[in-house]
């Protein structure tokens, strides 16, 4: 039986995704991490996590991914 309401699980997490939305926006990591309360170093682990799972070597090459994907809009 199939359950219509069945979604791909999304590739990142929530706070990851969040990170790379500010990131787009040209927020530095230590804007990043004021904004969303955490530390510049689990700004830098959110992304190279998500990096990991793109299987991409860079910052803008993960967001060009994820542009690409439509995990993350402009």
């Amino acid at each position: 039986m199939e359950d219509k309401d069945y979604k791909p699980k999304q590739l990142l997490t929530k706070r990851e995704k969040e990170v790379f939305e500010l990131l787009v926006q040209d927020k530095t990591t230590r804007e990043i991490a004021q904004e969303l309360f955490i530390s510049e170093k689990t700004v830098r682990n959110h992304i190279s996590n998500a990096m990991q799972k793109l299987g991409v070597k860079g910052r803008s090459q993960a967001v060009v991914e994820l542009l690409r994907m439509g995990e993350l809009k402009l």
